[in-house]
């Protein structure tokens, strides 16, 4: 099994086909490997990787070098929460008997959500166990977690805190006590 990279970068763009070039310049341009690249809604095209700080660092430079003016949204995370990659890939699997609080971050962008979880990640002892960038809604992006209400709620505030200062966030929402029915996918 490959080890976990310690750092995530992403591109939101304005062009497909500046997508496509923009990609190929960050993948020739450090060794990181690709996590998403697609188009996403309202014709916009999403990268994402992750790797050492030093080449996803190098990756995103290179990307932007050669974007012009098709940036929407971009980061980088030097030292991304672990939890992320898995909660972004939905290979998170939540006990069967689970019964903590439900927290929901929406966001105007892909990109900015992966800021705001990772922030919640690291603010909280939560279980991030989704990450859904930009297809189909519209562009958003979302991210569910769970745990005891105290820390659900401090995950919730520290992602809302990371989306609103980029000027990106649609809600923050605490559910202490969620149906089970809200689980069912990741039970």
């Amino acid at each position: 099994m490959p080890p976990i990279p310690k750092a995530i970068g992403a591109i939101e763009l304005s062009s497909i086909g500046i997508g496509y070039l923009i990609e190929d310049e960050m993948l020739k341009a450090a060794s990181v490997e690709l996590l998403i690249a697609r188009t996403i809604c309202s014709g916009k095209y999403l990268i994402v990787i992750g790797g050492s700080v030093s080449d996803v660092e190098a990756a995103i430079e290179a990307g932007l070098k050669a974007s012009g003016e098709a940036i929407i949204d971009q980061l980088v995370i030097p030292n991304v929460h672990p939890s992320v990659f898995p909660a972004l890939g939905q290979s998170v699997a939540l006990e069967a008997d689970h019964t903590g609080a439900l927290g929901v971050v929406e966001t105007f962008s892909g990109v900015s959500v992966l800021a705001a979880a990772d922030a919640a990640a690291k603010a909280a002892r939560i279980t991030l166990f989704r990450i859904h960038v930009a297809m189909a809604l519209g562009g958003k992006g979302f991210c569910l977690m769970t745990g005891s209400v105290a820390d659900v709620r401090a995950g919730v505030q520290a992602a809302a805190a990371e989306a609103r200062g980029r000027g990106l966030l649609v809600s923050e929402i605490v559910i202490p006590r969620p149906s089970r029915e809200l689980f069912s996918d990741y039970l």
